[in-house]
């Protein structure tokens, strides 16, 4: 029988592998020989019949039957995480933990006011938020280290096995401190190279999206350009200094409400884009995760206003 064959460490070997697209990576990170991980792959591909990983060049990529299992095998790993989480002995009377991960934007804006309302509900549920590059975050929520991400939809090759719920649309902004010399000057874009630029790196959602309207609007390579996911640091050099911030809006709305920062007099509309909640497809969400998403939702309608 082939249930009898697979075995909790084939699994967790094969979603690791296909995470680093690596043998030598995952054994790494599994902290196990490079042998071992090939050896565990071999017997989980004997049990199943089908080849999983194939020869790319000096690499490997997953199978098309891989990419099937996979699916199933991160929703298995998820659902005995789930259940370990859900017997543990711990102060909140066993409530098993809900995993976010949010996007900087998302954090600033709303986050604090979904959460403040979740609170309201007592689930006693433990709550864990984590920040980053939406790379990041999608590959967490794939092998189930993350529940749900908040934040903007990525692209089409980075949505299989995920779901995706439309919350807000959110643009790009340009910001300086209030004061700015290019808030009174003449064409925000001729002075542009004369200051620093904080701009969102490679790894970023928004990236693809600045980078075609800087060429769009015939901006050349900037000469002082720095790149950065953080706002905390964002926000802090832009404040002591006259650098320009590239960054969504959600992330400094409260900094502009406030008017410490200033938008440049740019139309960044083409940058909009839709941000909400994603999942694994095959994903059944827990009562307390149930009630932290609705939570979001009517945090992001408070604040943003229908979709």
């Amino acid at each position: 029988m082939i249930g009898s064959r697979v075995k909790y460490r084939h699994l967790q070997t094969f979603v690791e592998v296909a995470r680093q697209g690596s043998v030598v990576k995952a054994a790494d990170h599994l902290n196990v020989s490079q042998p071992a991980v090939t050896k565990t792959i071999r017997e989980l591909e004997e049990a199943l019949g089908v080849v999983l990983f194939e020869r790319d060049g000096r690499g490997i990529r997953i199978s098309k039957p891989g990419e099937v299992f996979l699916r199933h095998a991160t929703a298995s790993l998820t659902a005995l995480r789930q259940g370990i989480d859900s017997v543990a002995h711990d102060h909140l009377d066993n409530v098993p933990p809900v995993r976010i991960g949010a996007l900087p934007t998302v954090s600033t804006r709303i986050m604090p006011r979904a959460m403040s309302l979740f609170l309201n509900e007592e689930t006693r549920s433990r709550i864990k938020i984590v920040t980053g590059e939406n790379a990041v975050l999608l590959e967490q929520l794939r092998v189930g280290e993350l529940d749900l991400v908040v934040g903007r939809l990525a692209a089409p090759e980075q949505m299989t096995g995920f779901s995706f719920e439309h919350l807000y649309s959110e643009q790009v902004l340009f910001v300086t401190r209030a004061g700015h010399p290019l808030l009174s000057s003449g064409p925000v874009f001729d002075g542009l190279e004369n200051y620093p630029v904080l701009m969102p790196t490679r790894g970023s959602i928004i990236r693809p999206f600045v980078e075609r309207f800087l060429i769009a609007n015939g901006v050349g390579p900037l000469p002082m350009q720095l790149e950065t996911v953080s706002d905390s640091f964002g926000r802090a050099f832009v404040r002591s200094s006259d650098a320009v911030w590239i960054i969504s809006s959600g992330v400094v709305a409260g900094d502009i409400a406030d008017s410490v920062f200033a938008a440049l007099p740019i139309d960044t509309s083409e940058t909009k884009g839709p941000v909400g909640l994603t999942l694994r497809a095959d994903a059944v969400p827990s009562l307390p995760m149930s009630i932290l998403m609705q939570a979001v939702r009517m945090a992001a309608k408070e604040i943003n206003g229908p979709p």
